[in-house]
This record gives C-alpha cells, structure tokens and sequence, in this order.
C-alpha cells in the first residue's frame, strides 16, 4: 500500500478526514445524499431517528468541508434542498472499499475460521 510508505502523511491524512466525517450522522447523510438530492425535511424522515439540530449540524458541516451543497429556493417558506458534489460522489469509494472488505473479512466462513 502506497500509504504506508509515507505513513506518517497517511496517518494526519487519515485524521483529518475522520476530523470532519466522525459525526453520528455523517455517512448516512452522505449515503441518502448520493441516491438523489433531498430537502431538509425529506432528509429527516429517511434518517428515522435524527433530530433536527444533528442533521442540522451534520449538514452544515459537510457544506463546510465541500461534501454537499445547499441550494435555497425563494419560495414561501423558503424551500431548501441539500445534494452531493463531485468531492462527495468521489467519497462514495470509500464505501465501496470498506463494503469490500467487510464482505471479505466479515463473512461466516472468516469468522467460524477464527474459532
């Protein structure tokens, strides 16, 4: 692995990134966020137990950190509506690496081996 050649960049890289992804509701948002662009609202429900200031701030910061974008309709109420950017579609590696390797190392005949 390349990373481990420069291990210490690789691990204040690994860091950092966990830094602004380490909020509860991170992952899920971006996962819902990848399958289409939602509304606050929208977001909410399909998240099932988020409450409304740990969306919200889950939300602000992956806009911070350039993950999703928010766009603002002037309508009455103002209507909102949050998608991924290409930095966040460029993430969804990430989980297909980690689904990888949980199917790897994770499935029955790994786990009665280990016994």
């Amino acid at each position: 692995m390349e990373c481990l050649k420069v291990e210490n960049n690789c691990v204040a890289s690994i860091s950092q990134v966990l830094q602004f992804l380490s909020g509860k509701w991170t992952f899920l948002v971006i996962t819902e966020l990848l399958k289409e662009p939602q509304r606050f609202n929208q977001l909410r429900r399909n998240l099932d137990n988020v409450n409304t200031k740990g969306l919200t701030d889950t939300l602000r910061n992956l806009e911070q950190h350039e993950m999703i974008k928010r766009k603002v309709f002037p309508t009455v109420p103002v209507t909102v509506e949050y998608s991924i950017t290409e930095k966040g579609k460029a993430f969804s590696e990430v989980f297909n690496e980690i689904n990888r390797w949980k199917t790897e190392w994770d499935s029955p005949t790994q786990q009665s081996s280990s016994l």
